[in-house]
């Protein structure tokens, strides 16, 4: 069964999940040809080992707190900031606490 993503013009609510933080899983709010969207869920303690996104990724902090690591560096990210990767940049994420993080990939045109 596919995953119903938002259609254009469709509001996504991305505000702060507080106490229902906990159950919640990640999930895919938008994907199409140019852009995905996607909620990220990372508990305290879990760390999303090295890996690269297809496209240019902005990462923002809606809650809670992480670490970051790439282009050399570690860097702690928490709500209300926000982190911009360029094309194929490998980096990792470990959550300091429960955290949920807008993830945006801008995705290459294809020829």
């Amino acid at each position: 069964m596919a995953i119903a993503h938002a259609q254009p013009g469709e509001v996504v609510d991305v505000r702060p999940l507080g106490s229902a933080l906990a159950a919640t899983q990640t999930r895919t709010l938008i994907k199409d040809n140019a852009v995905e969207v996607i909620r990220l869920i990372v508990p305290a303690g879990k760390e999303i080992g090295q890996h690269q996104a297809k496209g240019a990724v902005v990462v923002q902090c809606l809650e809670g707190r992480v670490t970051f690591a790439a282009l050399g560096k570690t860097r702690q990210l928490q709500a209300g900031e926000l982190l911009y990767l360029p094309t194929g940049e490998a980096h990792t994420v470990k959550g300091l606490e429960d955290a949920s993080l807008l993830l945006t990939i801008l995705l290459p045109k294809h020829a």
